[in-house]
């Protein structure tokens, strides 16, 4: 009756209020309202959908008493059969709604009631018809905002790898573009590029980039820079500007010992300032380099006491001379108390600095030059320090004679030097430059004329030309220096590039590798480390660079290369070169580093073509242009020992040297068109074994066995490739026919290390692979590979037998992917470095280097794993690209540091 009152109240009330909706019931009054009269609403149109599950749930609860009277609800045994909390909850709602509707019963809702009820029941419906609408909507704004999130993700992932694609290709195209003319630039770029993928090009690319002289860059000057020196020791460097300071550069930190702070080149103290204006020429005294001197503008000399690298100072009062024209070079005496000053007053001026405190002039000016051009550009003491040489504007070089004993002050004459032989005018214009090599006996001199010009100063007073011009500068050479072995020539000057040379023969003096780019301006000077290592150029960019010269690039050679080959162990590495009759052999510290001075094995007595290790790398074995075979014990490397007498092999050269795997066996092929056998056993008493085998048309370039030493390949000038039958090493037989894809000669053949495939390399500029599972019956595989742009002139199989390497007449060595013979494809670029035919190739036993011999004179060892020729190039170069390269290069991505 309560429920009742209050609907009737309600109603009244939403009459009243003209049936406003928010008079309605809701909630639980609404809930007791429907329970109590349900049958009303449902005759007022139907009940909505909360009435009807009210009703099915009344009708399941009867269900489980099986029909029986209302009455007896609490007492079913329904209500213990579900123990569930909710459940009796929801019987004893139904209860007490079922006693409301008995008190009740027969009372009926008034019109308005009912409509009041069925109002609210469908003003409950319309919320919940909303609230799943809404919900409904909700979820599919939620799945509208995943889903596009995972686009945008998927968006952001696509235009983040496009710009990286695009970082990737500016930083590759960029190292291109910089190659030629900034090679440390470029290599940095290569390593930028390689830490962000991995790529089998960058792979070439970094190992060309670690075969570089690369520098480090040093800055500092405000003005060009003019003068470079290195201190006896090696540690200190000090350059010269025309700023007007001189700068001292820590250098005791070298490239791959890890390096002090700040690595080579930190700067030490603070600039010292040249008084009279720019700097012409800096120079240690020797042998302990605690002096310095500085020449310069309006005829100014100063002196430092630089024992105290970090706090130099001032020695004595600075003289000026030379008519206070400028000083334009000066050089110590061997005994570093004299010096020598050349000027644009057109003369030679020395000092004695026995107490740096009070210079003394000796003796008086003398003229250098002709008096027409008047400037002396450069003067230089020979090693014995009785003898100099100056150049002249005039393109005049002249030699002279110190005379020491007669060099006694001020007082002392004009005579304290004095003319040897006739001027030399072989230079077409100013001399600028010159240099001793260390034992005196060659002149170096570069002028205007763009050329280098080597002279035999045997004889100080008859200098004689060796060899012809070098005429590799595109402009005016300004300046030369030796190495302190006196086998490395460095040339610099308006053309931007240093040019190093083999000059180890300086009648025959040959190129080594390519011109040091970097600088962007002339180079003025250029000087040599103590250890030869590195060189020091400063110019009119106001840089001071240091190149590092890599110890991967062998020099050590007075004649074309022809062989190279790694001991199985890798510890030694051997190298045959022609004309003085030596193969070369270095221990090795680590792969692909040669360390120390060769030993030499001798004995031949032509240029040797070709060399090889035994298996268990105590045996080296050559083969030479004499004919002849030659064994060494090379167990103590120290001390190589030959090994019993030569083997005369063929008629003619002996061209090719190969060992079979169990050691006891060499083969041997030569211009006479044979390859032969030998009993090795005891290498000291060589044997032949059966007769030759013949077979080619012509000279054998080339021998190899299968692992398994069963079957040896052959290679000829007649343009084929042969397979023999060598079970039986006494009764060796040809294995079917010649194998003929080539059509020129056939330099090199070579087994994989399975000994199922053969690669032969050709005149013709191709490699074939042949499958060799059945010797009687070798096959091609695939087509000729293509892409040497010269005779290929070697091969090597790596360990793994998945890459080959070959050398060509191109100058350059490339990689192959052999992984599957018959889809065989190149493995990145070109590996460039070497200036002439690339003559042998081989890889190193661990598979990470490639050594390769050329006609340049030099042999190279390439690091084929690229983080660590990346981390080689990182270390020569001081490792960073600067801020001002990276924003020229990259100027939309943020700076980041690739070393």
């Amino acid at each position: 009756m309560r429920v009742h009152r209050a609907l009737s109240d309600a109603a009244r009330t939403w009459q009243a209020l003209g049936r406003e909706s928010a008079a309605l019931y809701a909630g639980s009054r609404l809930a007791a309202a429907r329970e109590a009269f349900a049958r009303d609403t449902e005759r007022a149109g139907g009940a909505a959908p909360g009435v009807r599950a009210g009703r099915r749930g009344h009708r399941s609860h009867r269900s489980h008493r099986g029909g029986g009277d209302p009455g007896h609800a609490g007492r079913g045994p329904a209500e213990h059969e579900n123990p569930g909390q909710h459940e009796e909850h929801e019987k004893h709602e139904n209860y007490e709604n079922y006693e409301a509707r008995e008190q009740r019963r027969g009372d009926e809702l008034t019109p308005v009631e009912r409509e009041f009820l069925n109002a609210s029941l469908r003003r409950r419906r319309r919320a919940a018809r909303l609230r799943r609408t809404v919900v409904a909507v909700l979820a599919a704004l939620v799945l509208l905002a995943t889903g596009t999130a995972v686009v945008a993700l998927q968006a952001r992932a696509t235009a983040q790898t496009e710009r990286d694609e695009a970082v990737f290709g500016r930083l590759t195209t960029g190292a291109d573009s910089l190659r030629e003319t900034r090679a440390g630039l470029a290599a940095r770029l290569d390593v930028a590029a390689h830490r962000m993928r991995a790529t089998p090009e960058l792979r070439t690319r970094l190992a060309s980039d670690a075969g570089r002289t690369l520098a480090t860059r040093l800055t500092g000057h405000r003005g060009l820079g003019s003068s470079v020196a290195y201190a006896p020791d090696g540690r200190t460097l000090a350059s010269g500007g025309h700023d007007g300071t001189v700068r001292l550069w820590d250098t005791s930190a070298r490239p791959g010992s890890g390096g002090g702070a700040g690595g080579p080149g930190r700067p030490l103290g603070e600039p010292l300032q040249f008084r009279t204006g720019p700097v012409g020429s800096v120079a240690f005294s020797p042998p302990d380099g605690d002096l310095l001197v500085a020449t310069g503008k309006g005829g100014g000399i100063q002196l430092w006491d630089v024992s105290d690298r970090e706090r130099p100072r001032p020695v004595g009062r600075p003289p000026v001379s030379h008519d206070k024209e400028n000083i334009v070079s000066s050089a110590f005496a061997p005994d570093g108390r004299t010096l020598a000053t050349a000027g644009d007053d057109g003369t030679v001026r020395l000092w004695d600095l026995s107490d740096p405190a009070r210079p003394e002039a000796l003796g008086g000016p003398v003229a250098a030059d002709g008096p027409e051009d008047r400037s002396v550009r450069a003067v230089a003491f020979a090693p014995d320090g009785k003898t100099l040489a100056t150049a002249g504007y005039g393109g005049s070089v002249r030699m002279w004679r110190f005379d020491a004993e007669n060099a006694d002050g001020a007082g002392g004459g004009d005579d304290v030097i004095t003319p040897l032989g006739k001027p030399l005018r072989e230079h077409e214009a100013a001399v600028w430059t010159l240099a001793f090599s260390p034992d005196g006996r060659t002149l170096a001199t570069g002028g205007f004329d763009d050329t280098v010009r080597l002279w035999d100063a045997s004889d100080p007073e008859r200098l004689e030309p060796l060899g012809e011009p070098l005429t590799e500068h595109t402009a005016p050479v300004m300046s030369v220096a030796f190495s302190p072995d006196g086998d490395t020539l460095a040339t610099a000057g308006e053309d931007d590039a240093p040019i190093l040379w083999n000059v180890a023969n300086p009648a025959y003096p040959q190129q080594l590798g390519e011109p040091l780019s970097g600088h962007t301006e002339a180079v003025w000077e250029v000087a040599f480390h103590p250890d030869g290592r590195t060189l020091a150029s400063t110019g009119a960019d106001r840089s001071v660079r240091l190149w590092h010269r890599p110890p991967t690039v062998l020099t050590d050679f007075t004649n074309p290369l022809t062989s190279v080959a790694h001991s199985p162990d890798g510890r030694l590495f051997a190298a045959a070169s022609t004309d003085d009759g030596l193969i070369r052999l270095w221990e090795t510290s680590e792969p692909g580093r040669p360390r120390g001075a060769p030993r030499l094995l001798t004995g031949h007595e032509d240029e040797v073509l070709a060399v090889a290790f035994s298996p268990d790398g105590r045996t080296v074995a050559g083969g030479s242009q004499d004919g002849t075979v030659r064994l060494w014990d090379v167990s103590a490397p120290e001390r190589p020992v030959p090994l019993g007498e030569p083997l005369e092999a063929h008629d003619g050269g002996t061209s090719a040297v190969a060992f079979a795997r169990d050691g006891r066996t060499l083969a041997t092929g030569g211009d006479d068109g044979t390859a032969r056998l030998w009993d090795v056993t005891r290498p000291d008493r060589a044997r032949p074994l059966g007769e030759p085998l013949r077979g080619h048309g012509d000279a054998v370039t080339s021998v190899a066995f299968t692992p398994d030493g069963r079957t040896l390949a052959t290679g000829s000038e007649d343009d084929t490739a042969r397979l023999w039958h060598v079970s039986d090493r006494a009764r060796a037989r040809p294995a079917g026919a010649a194998l003929s894809g080539h059509d020129q000669p056939v330099n090199a053949v070579a087994f994989t290390p399975d000994g199922q495939t053969l690669a032969t390399g050709s005149d013709d500029r191709t490699v074939w692979l042949w499958d060799v599972t059945r010797p009687d019956r070798a096959r091609p595989v695939g087509k000729g590979l293509e892409g040497h742009r010269g005779p290929v002139r070697s091969l090597s199989f790596a360990p793994d037998g998945k890459t080959l390497a070959t050398g060509s007449g191109d100058h350059t060595v490339r990689l192959w992917d052999v992984a599957r013979r018959d889809r065989a494809e190149p493995l990145g670029g070109e590996l460039t470095g070497h200036l002439d035919t690339v003559t042998s190739v081989a890889f190193g036993p661990d598979g990470g280097t490639l050594a390769s011999a050329s006609y340049d004179l030099t042999a190279r060892v390439w690091i084929l794993d690229a983080d660590r020729a990346a981390d080689h190039v990182c270390d020569r170069t001081g490792g960073l690209l600067t801020r001002a390269e990276w924003e020229e290069h990259l100027p939309r991505l943020g700076y980041r540091e690739v070393c």
